[in-house]
């Protein structure tokens, strides 16, 4: 058996956001360069017309708009709760709503386990590229929905 994993001994500020920002970076500039060779190649070709030049230009910022999409998903946490944007879905949850933050190992990103008893997915941690990165999120998202949603926070406000 392993050892349980080091907590973080210090809360972020809230409202703090966790986003996989290298994948982030890698697919905004693909989709801009997408986008750059793409028009150029359309400006380029002599035998285009002007509604096939204006096809090309449309696909490219087709393919942008994909990546950008791609590039979306985030966690924000701040007093009340977290925020979950996903591809194509925001989620509002109060701390209360989260029993457990899960990023087992094989995990594509972290899941959400809920007092409804269903699981979100949480597209904005994810190990792909940066996995140490999403790990210590992981931790830290934990950390704050334990301290959030366990009641401390009420006792150390109130008394």
């Amino acid at each position: 058996m392993s050892a349980p994993a080091p907590r973080p001994t210090e809360l972020p500020a809230l409202p703090a956001t966790f986003r996989p920002t290298l994948t982030r970076v890698v697919l905004l500039a693909v989709g801009a360069a997408m986008f750059v060779v793409i028009t150029a190649v359309a400006l380029i070709l002599e035998n285009l017309s002007a509604g096939e030049r204006t096809s090309f230009v449309f696909v490219a910022l087709l393919f942008f708009g994909v990546l950008a999409m791609l590039s979306r998903p985030r966690v924000t946490a701040d007093e009340t709760g977290i925020t979950v944007v996903n591809i194509t879905r925001t989620r509002r949850l109060a701390w209360a709503e989260i029993l457990r933050v899960n990023l087992r190992a094989g995990d594509p990103w972290v899941f959400l386990d809920l007092s409804d008893g269903t699981s979100l997915p949480a597209l904005g941690i994810q190990p792909g590229i940066a996995r140490e990165r999403a790990i210590s999120d992981a931790r830290t998202l934990r950390a704050l929905a334990e301290f959030h949603g366990s009641g401390v926070n009420d006792a150390t406000e109130n008394g």
